[in-house]
């Protein structure tokens, strides 16, 4: 795993099992933003700041989050916007996107009282770039791990069956696009994963891995170390698209390429690379793989595969069932795709922007339809390409 698994907290099994959030809120006073989480039992959270975006994070043990309302997206005062979510087993997090470099002033827990529950408040204050790294640099034990580059590529055994990963993007803290109707693209991509797993594993023919089968936060590296573990033959990864314009629908599909093939695959594929920074993940030990985003695909015929795939076999099976974007086929440096030896695409299932689109995805006829249509493609695929598994 990219990330350590060793407990932060030291809290009880038993009370982190039973941990709610009940309540969120923001308040702006002269000069500083206050943050309030209602909780249903006492905690020892551990907070620390991210510069480049500036971010405050903050981490709890694994809640149950029981609002009443989403509160996702929202901001006030120093807070651009708000995220939370399951980051990893046993870690639940809340991001805060700072509209200007912000440190706490004051952080401390208040015990029910008058009917209220156990509060922990946060207050922030405006402050410099250098103050904000000096003041919120994660202590030991807070920072998100990252391991060491992984290890050259070694050679790999035939599978007895196709191993096809499905990975569901975005996920916990990181609630990916938002639809016109408050649907997020983390569950619609899951939605979508489970009912094209399913199908799969129903024809007996394949061996199927989910990347995540839970609301859970993954970063890109870990999505892909997982396809590579797997010893996938082919890896697609599941989202829903947004666009200006809420005319704007269709299914696409995405390859891996150094190059864009126009403005707008490009602008989509430094959104989705920026997946680890709504996470609140420390971009540092990423540089090479997802801030500078181009991938050297040193194995052509991975490439070739990947581009047959999408191109030649799923648009066309696609096309037979639902609306397909004017050129569907497209190509950006997706990090999530730059495994070197696992054809890999990006699928976006459609415009969650597009108020009727958003209503077909949710739907379970469209999905059926949609996930059926996947899995024929990936039939196709396997049936008619020699060596597959490389």
């Amino acid at each position: 795993m990219l990330l350590a698994a060793a407990p932060l907290f030291a809290v009880s099994q038993a009370v982190a099992a039973g941990l709610d959030v009940q309540d969120i809120r923001i308040g702006v006073h002269e000069g500083s933003t206050r943050f309030v989480v209602e909780l249903s039992d006492e905690v020892e959270p551990r907070v620390f700041g991210l510069p480049d975006p500036f971010r405050v994070v903050i981490d709890l043990p694994e809640v149950n989050f029981t609002l009443a309302e989403e509160r996702i997206g929202d901001g006030a005062g120093l807070i651009e916007k708000l995220r939370y979510g399951l980051y990893r087993p046993g870690t639940s997090r809340f991001v805060l996107d700072l509209t200007t470099p912000s440190k706490v002033s004051k952080q401390f827990l208040l015990k029910p009282d008058g009917g209220r529950p156990w509060r922990l408040v946060i207050d922030l204050v405006p402050t410099t770039r250098a103050d904000f790294v000096a003041a919120m640099r994660p202590t030991a034990g807070t920072a998100p791990q990252v391991a060491a580059k992984p290890p050259p590529l070694a050679p790999r055994a035939p599978n007895p069956k196709p191993v096809v990963v499905i990975d569901a993007g975005h996920g916990g803290v990181d609630p990916g696009a938002i639809g016109v109707s408050g649907v997020y693209e983390k569950k619609i991509a899951l939605d979508y994963a489970r009912d094209i797993a399913d199908r799969l594993e129903k024809t007996g023919r394949y061996k199927v891995v989910l990347t995540r089968n839970r609301d859970i936060f993954l970063p890109l590296r870990e999505r892909v170390r997982i396809a590579r573990a797997a010893g996938a033959d082919l890896f697609l990864s599941l989202h829903a698209n947004t666009h200006p314009k809420r005319a704007t629908k269709g299914f696409s599909v995405y390859t891996l390429s150094n190059k864009a093939s126009d403005k707008e695959a490009a602008a989509l594929a430094a959104l989705e690379n920026k997946s680890d920074v709504i996470g609140g993940v420390d971009l540092d030990g990423y540089s090479d793989d997802v801030q500078n985003i181009l991938i050297d695909f040193a194995q052509s015929k991975t490439n070739e595969l990947s581009v047959r795939f999408a191109r030649d076999v799923m648009i066309g099976e696609i096309g037979r069932d639902t609306r397909l974007l004017k050129r569907p086929w497209r190509s950006a440096g997706f990090a999530v795709l730059k495994a070197p030896d696992v054809p890999s695409v990006l699928v976006e299932l459609g415009y969650i922007s597009n108020p009727q689109e958003e209503r077909l995805l949710v739907s379970r006829g469209h999905r059926a339809k949609l996930s059926g249509a996947i899995v024929r493609a990936v039939e196709t695929y396997f049936r008619t390409t020699e060596n597959a598994s490389l």
